[in-house]
Parts: C-alpha cells; sequence; structure tokens
C-alpha cells in the first residue's frame, strides 16, 4: 500500500487500502460500501451488524453475513421483535453466527425500539437520513490521514446519544459511525479509489427520505 491509503486491484484501478486484496471484501467495497440505502430492513441489518462487529473485524462478520440473515429472519424488523428466550437459546448455539448472548439481546430489543422509530418517523430511513452532515461538516479532502482519525464524529456521537435515549443498545458513537459509512450517509472511500465518483453520484441522485413520508 502506498502512503495514499490506495492499493490495485485485480483489474489495474486503485481502491480503498482496507479492501486488502481480499475477493469477498472487494465486492463488498465495490457495490456496497458507501452506496445509499433507504431500505428499513437493510439499514436495521447494517446497524445490527455493525454491533455484532464491536471487537471483532469486519470481515468476520462479513462472511458470516448469510448466516446471520438465516437466524435473525432476514433481520426482518417485525419478525426480530418477535423473538422471544427460545430463540435467544436457538441463537447462542448456533455456530455459524457470533454468539455473543448481550449482543442477540440487543438485537431483540433493537427491533422493538425500531419499531417505535418506525411510528414515529414514517421509516427507519427518515429518521437517520435526516441527521446526514453537511459538506461544512466533512474533510474537505478524504485521504488516508484523514480516514484513520475518523471513528467518530458529531454526527455519530449525535445518533448514538439519540438512540440510547430511545432505549438502543450497541450503537455507541464508533459503531454508529461505521453504520453511516456502510449506508452511504457519508462517501469515505478515499480520493483516488475507483468507486469513490460512482458512490458520490449515487448520492446526487439519492432522494433523501422524508419524515412520514
Amino acid at each position: 500500500m502506498s502512503t495514499s491509503g490506495l492499493i490495485e486491484g485485480p483489474d489495474g484501478k486503485p481502491r480503498c487500502f482496507w479492501y486488502g486484496g481480499k475477493d469477498d471484501y472487494l465486492t463488498y467495497h465495490d457495490a456496497e460500501w458507501g452506496r445509499p440505502v433507504s431500505n428499513d430492513t437493510r439499514l436495521f441489518e447494517k446497524i445490527c451488524l455493525e454491533g455484532f462487529q464491536s471487537g471483532l473485524s469486519w470481515l468476520t462478520i462479513l462472511r458470516k453475513r448469510d448466516n446471520f440473515r438465516a437466524a435473525f429472519a432476514g433481520f426482518d424488523i417485525d419478525a426480530v421483535a418477535a423473538f422471544g428466550e427460545d430463540d435467544i437459546e436457538r441463537l447462542v448455539t448456533d455456530a455459524g453466527i457470533i454468539r455473543h448472548r448481550g449482543k442477540i439481546r440487543s438485537t431483540i430489543n433493537n427491533a422493538h425500539r425500531a419499531i417505535e422509530l418506525r411510528r414515529e418517523f414514517g421509516s427507519l430511513a427518515a429518521y437517520f437520513w435526516d441527521f446526514e452532515p453537511g459538506p461544512d461538516q466533512r474533510p474537505r479532502t478524504l485521504d488516508y490521514d484523514t480516514l484513520r482519525t475518523l471513528a467518530t464524529t458529531e454526527t455519530s456521537t449525535a445518533i448514538s446519544k439519540d438512540l440510547k435515549k430511545r432505549g438502543w443498545s450497541f450503537v455507541g458513537p464508533t459503531t454508529v459511525y461505521a453504520f453511516m459509512q456502510a449506508m452511504g450517509m457519508v462517501n469515505d472511500h478515499i480520493e483516488g479509489c475507483c468507486v469513490r465518483a460512482v458512490c458520490e453520484n449515487e448520492r446526487r441522485a439519492f432522494v433523501r427520505p422524508s419524515r412520514n413520508s
């Protein structure tokens, strides 16, 4: 990797350093990370998986994502909210996922809290996108050194604080910022990455969901 934070992919194009030459990361980097999302099920999945990732590598979670989807009813919010103690016991014995009882209970709790948000705002998307930082709150240049310092921001701290006030768990500022990156609320592909402009064009064309729309 050069000091630019870019590495060359198999097609000769420059990509963000964190993809690390791994095929599964390549697909995630190119086709998903930083692309704007408005689907509530996918948003719920992303924030839950970021919570499971805490203390682990994202690659571990990514490689288990299909197992997580099978275990958590595709992250359908209403279905997960209906999980009971039998489901918790089933999940803590499921070797295909991260068998952390606290994080499993948190996912079920957060489904209940997501229903409350959906009732208040019309959708999870409307709630989260309302926090989108303006250009004046973003770095002028997104280079390697800048990206390494962006573990948390004022926006991720504000979202984390509000979610916790509403009863959510495993949603600290670092987890929330990773979620913001993954859902495309911010475009943190490094300058020069072959996907950065693609994501920016998608963000430019993206229709932000509005409250109770």
